[in-house]
């Protein structure tokens, strides 16, 4: 990973889905679902050490795939093309999968994120979210379980 060039925090978020772990996952693995929630383009290769490229409303997030254990936890580097200030894999995102009585507790732990970008991810962060779980209440968007 590489060095941030500033001051940075952690950011931490959660959301509850009415789906199970295992369908929830594949929803941060599976390049067409996850632009189902967040995104307009998405290359994934969900192994340790695959891209994660993913597009968001003109940002080029650009990372690799650090940890991926399915259904309970992924890590993925993250930055953005071209920035000097959070370039490509200077920030680490965690997404845990937890199962609940109801379905899946998702948390987000966005690390090393530089002090001036805090801002946009604090609101980009559980606004992704609740698009996802958008998904999962739609009886339209029947979620089917995705690809590992």
């Amino acid at each position: 990973m590489k060095g941030p060039t500033a001051a940075t925090s952690t950011f931490e978020c959660s959301i509850d889905i009415d789906a199970a772990p295992k369908v929830v996952f594949g929803y941060f693995t599976d390049p067409v679902a996850i632009l189902e929630w967040i995104g307009d383009h998405a290359v994934l290769d969900a192994q340790p050490g695959g891209e994660f490229t993913l597009d968001i409303e003109g940002i080029p997030v650009r990372g690799r795939y650090v940890h991926v254990e399915a259904p309970e936890r992924i890590v993925v580097t993250w930055g953005h093309a071209g920035s000097a200030t959070m370039p490509p894999e200077s920030t680490e995102v965690e997404f845990t999968f937890v199962p609940t009585s109801s379905g899946t507790h998702v948390k987000v732990a966005h690390r090393l994120l530089p002090d001036e970008h805090a801002a946009s991810h604090q609101v980009g962060w559980p606004m992704f979210l609740d698009r996802l779980r958008g998904v999962f209440a739609s009886a339209e968007n029947a979620p089917v379980e995705r690809n590992e």
